[in-house]
């Protein structure tokens, strides 16, 4: 989509929802408040535990005390992917802000080229792993069947040129964030929510190829069986705004 005119952000939030991620956290942030110091790109990181019953908080107090740049939040309430980056998205200070994951599969290298197309002007930047110059690496054979099988169905519904909506590492501008809330998704069906609400109502957005690779350590969080049901309701629900709302909701 053709990119507006904006001012350039100045400041990237980093939002990392964390359930029991004690092993891959230390060198998760390490590598990326790393990254973001190298490219001198002013920063903050916001992890926030989702009920973490391993040394996952300790964890995190401790490195938020070594390192000014981390923040540390906890979801109190009832557990769920999207409940603690809601949490976040109340709470960030960027002029943009990016989702990422505490498993380490996301690469920082690729969260500095997000913000290198902010600063041409676009207002969302999402990543995929399925195009040229993507790289992907041991991806569960059944996940990717039914990650195919969902991104088809969300392209054709939608009638939209990007193939990786369920991929939850995107960046937006802090205006996009606004624009789209309130946010309803309490699970993983957030990552579809954020970037069709942001396509619906008109924001421009860029896709670029990223890599991916599949944890090391520690379980993945996503059920195929419980999620199904809960992607169809936020697919559906984003649906009817396209076609049925008369652009009540598009960006003014």
């Amino acid at each position: 989509m053709h990119k507006r005119l904006r001012l350039r952000p100045n400041k990237i939030s980093v939002i990392i929802p964390a359930r029991n991620e004690s092993e891959n956290l230390p060198l998760c942030l390490e590598e990326l408040s790393q990254e973001l110091l190298d490219h001198k790109i002013n920063h903050e990181i916001i992890v926030v535990d989702d009920g973490s019953t391993d040394n996952t908080p300790r964890l995190l107090q401790d490195m938020a005390l070594q390192n000014p740049t981390i923040r540390f939040l906890r979801n109190d309430g009832e557990n769920g992917f999207g409940r603690a980056v809601r949490i976040g998205l109340t709470e960030f200070t960027g002029d943009a802000v990016a989702i990422m994951m505490a498993d380490r599969s996301d690469s920082p290298q690729d969260l500095v080229n997000y913000w290198n197309k902010l600063q041409e002007g676009y207002e969302c930047v999402f990543g995929s792993r399925f195009i040229k110059g993507s790289k992907v690496y041991d991806y569960p054979k059944i996940k990717l069947l039914v990650n195919r099988l969902v991104n088809t169905m969300i392209r054709y519904a939608f009638r939209i040129e990007t193939n990786d909506v369920t991929n939850a590492f995107k960046i937006y501008r802090r205006e996009v964030i606004e624009g789209c809330k309130p946010f309803i998704s309490p699970h993983f069906n957030l990552t579809v929510e954020i970037p069709l609400k942001a396509i619906i109502r008109g924001y421009s957005w860029k896709v670029v190829p990223i890599s991916w690779k599949n944890r090391d350590k520690g379980v993945a969080k996503l059920k195929l069986r419980e999620m199904g049901s809960r992607y169809f309701f936020i697919i559906a629900y984003l649906w009817l705004e396209k076609y049925f709302s008369r652009g009540d909701y598009r960006r003014k």
